[in-house]
């Protein structure tokens, strides 16, 4: 019998509604549901309705103490694990219709229920980590394992030789490729050396700064061609690259050095550089190994580093060779090479075969023109005794033309150009003899039919092109203005200065053309640079020779120029020579003075070599001079030179600031001449230390560094 307490079941009715004590009616699923959908798990309204009609009836089991348990399994199932869930169930549980023991009896095997269920499901989650963890160990130490093997095979079974140091250099470790590169017969030969005394004569700097930053932590690689000795003594080249290895804090730990051996490949290249830049038939350097050695000496030269140059010809070799056929030619030039190696090569003379019967001695440090002219007798003397080819006895002479000159003065193509020149003359004057270069003569070599006739064609074709050498204040060491020079690309004879093509120029008179052009030039860059740099753009020197002086269209020409262009007129410096103006008389006189009238100024130019009267130094409407480059070249040497030098440049300072003109000194070589000069109150100087003439492309460079 029921009591009236204990609920009032609908039998197969899971959603029943329970009357309490009291009478409230009490809907345990609906309640059920109610409380779940607070705790945050995330289960569809649908899901709620069936859990908690599941509940009610796991509740109503016929075993209420089972039932409960199961209830309380069923609740850690669906994942309501959260402590706080189960108070608020036991709470619910508790409200329940019934009697106080039921309730408690149901709310403490409810409480058992969930207890041991969530105990299960977290003894399992437990061994499913520990499983994990324990999956995860094994195949990580088998992944270990399988590197460390294939590390080892690829160190003890590679091609190249592998090493191991640590940041100090000292060797750890090394592999069979690495002994058998050099010649070890065990890994204790090289373990524990520093790499350091690996350092081969041959090594680049750059290979030790790099290796410097890498152990540094500066760079994480560098590769590197590099010989080393082996223990036999011979010399093994490879290619080197190091690696530096890291600690998972990025701080260096190791170094590893893999060497792969390049030794036959290395002396191919060498064998096909020495074929490149010998002669075959001689075994002279060539052409090519030539001019590499002669631009090298101009790359970086010291201040006073001289250069010499010993242009050689056979005399009556074509001769031979029509007469006795090529193959005794050939024999007789490689004759003559060998004599001329022998006499020279041990003087420290490089001998090189340039073609044909031509061949060049080169002086890499002269000592002056002596020393080129002994060289030049040295082949002279090596070819007196007639040379035996066969059954035929065979004399052979030379002409030789010789060049010497200081490094800053010249460059490669001139230095070569001169002394072939030269070589000319000396066969003009008779065979069997050397000449030394002299630059009056050698200007008349230049064909002067084939100048004035080329020079207008070559005006058309673009073959004349303009240079700017800095002119620098010695007060601050800026750059204050720019001398342009005409250069011209010859098709035949190569780039010529003008000192090589202006005199001519000026005979004929195709100077005025030229001379228009180059103002054009000179003031079109001239007003570029004032666009660009404004108040620190230098301003422009242009040379006007005498004829352009005396000319009656100069000022007119100048005039439209500085209109086309828009150049500011006090950008623009004329320099005259000292003969321009022959006296007060003079027609160009009135020139130079319509000149200034347009507002550019004149300077003298090359002052002190061709004055007769300084007289008329007064009515020339000029604002400065340029000291002539041959007394300052006096500056440049000791002893009583020197001390000339210095007091014809003092008093030509003084002179030109007496009568209010800024000096710009010439032809200034080295810092102890531009020092002199400077305390001798000098203004401005040009010359190789401060810049060798340069497009208006690298000049604007310069510009825009200074700021």
């Amino acid at each position: 019998m029921t009591s009236a307490a204990e609920p009032h079941r609908a039998a197969g009715d899971q959603g029943i509604r329970e009357t309490t004590a009291v009478g409230r009616q009490f809907d345990f699923p609906t309640e059920w549901s109610r409380l779940l959908a607070e705790q945050g798990v995330v289960l569809n309204p649908r899901a709620l309705r069936r859990l908690a009609g599941r509940t009610a009836e796991l509740l109503g089991s016929p075993v209420p103490g089972d039932g409960a348990i199961r209830a309380g399994e069923a609740l850690v199932g669906a994942h309501f694990t959260d402590p706080a869930v189960l108070g608020e169930a036991l709470h619910l549980l508790l409200e329940r219709p019934g009697s106080e023991q039921h309730r408690h009896e149901t709310a403490a095997a409810f409480a058992v229920g969930w207890s041991s269920a969530l105990r299960e499901r977290t003894l399992a989650e437990q061994e499913s980590i520990r499983l994990a963890a324990d999956r995860a160990r094994a195949d990580t130490e088998r992944r270990l394992r399988a590197s460390e093997a294939r590390f080892r095979a690829l160190f003890e079974h590679a091609a190249v030789g592998i090493g191991i140091g640590d940041l100090e250099g000292n060797i750890l470790a090394v592999n069979n490729a690495l002994l058998e590169l050099f010649g070890a017969q065990a890994e204790d030969d090289i373990r524990g050396l520093n790499v350091g005394q690996l350092m081969h004569p041959e090594d680049t700097p750059g290979v030790w700064e790099a290796y410097a930053e890498l152990v540094a932590g500066e760079r994480d690689s560098f590769q590197a061609d590099k010989p080393y000795y082996r223990r036999d003594g011979e010399v093994v080249w490879t290619h080197l690259t190091v690696s530096l290895i890291r600690d998972e804090d990025g701080s260096p730990r190791y170094q590893v050095a893999m060497l792969e051996d390049i030794t036959d490949r290395h002396r191919l290249q060498e064998r096909l550089r020495h074929q490149a830049t010998h002669d075959p038939l001689t075994g002279l350097p060539n052409r090519v190994a030539f001019f590499e050695r002669l631009e090298a000496l101009f790359e970086a030269p010291e201040p006073d580093a001289r250069v010499g140059l010993c242009y050689v010809d056979l005399d009556g070799f074509k001769v031979v060779n029509d007469s006795l056929g090529h193959e005794t030619g050939d024999r007789l030039l490689a004759a003559v090479a060998s004599r001329l190696g022998q006499a020279l090569g041990p003087l420290g003379y490089l001998v090189a075969r340039l073609g044909g019967d031509e061949f060049v001695v080169l002086l890499e440090h002269s000592r002056g023109e002596q020393e080129a002219v002994a060289a030049a007798k040295a082949v002279l003397a090596a070819l007196v005794q007639p040379v035996q080819v066969g059954a035929h006895r065979l004399s052979v002479g030379a002409s030789i033309g010789v060049f010497e000159r200081r490094v800053a003065v010249t460059t490669p193509g001139a230095a070569v150009r001169a002394a072939d020149l030269t070589l000319y003359r000396a066969k003009e004057g008779g065979r069997g003899r050397w000449v030394l270069y002299d630059p009056t003569a050698t200007a008349r070599s230049v064909s002067r039919y084939a100048v004035s006739v080329r020079m207008p064609m070559a005006l058309d074709r673009g073959e004349f092109y303009v240079d700017y050498q800095p002119l620098v204040s010695l007060t601050d060491g800026r750059l204050r203005a720019v001398e342009a020079l005409v250069r011209w690309r010859h098709p035949q004879l190569g780039v010529l200065g003008p000192e090589e093509f202006v005199a001519t120029a000026e005979e004929t008179g195709l100077i005025i053309p030229l001379g228009r052009w180059v103002l054009e030039r000179a003031c079109e860059q001239a007003a570029q640079w004032q666009k660009q740099f404004g108040d620190a753009a230098p301003q422009v020197n242009v040379n006007l020779a005498v004829r352009q002086a005396r000319s009656p269209g100069l000022v007119r020409d100048l005039r439209s120029i500085l209109r086309a262009t828009g150049l500011d007129p006090a950008r623009l410096q004329l320099e005259i020579t000292e003969s321009t103006v022959v006296g007060t008389e003079d027609e160009a006189l009135r020139v130079l003075h319509d000149l200034v009238a347009e507002g550019v100024s004149l300077a003298v130019d090359d002052f002190g070599t061709g004055w007769s009267n300084l007289a008329y130094l007064t009515d020339l409407p000029v604002s400065g001079l340029k000291i002539a480059g041959s007394f300052v070249e006096d500056l440049h040497r000791d002893g009583a030179q020197h001390r000339l030098g210095s007091r014809i440049v003092y008093g030509l300072v003084g002179l030109a600031h007496t009568l209010g003109l800024k000096v710009t000194a010439e032809g200034v070589e080295n810092a102890a001449a531009a020092s002199r000069l400077r305390a001798m109150g000098c203004d401005w100087a040009q010359g190789w230390h401060f810049g060798q003439p340069m497009s208006a492309e690298r000049l604007t460079e310069l510009i825009s560094r200074e700021g």
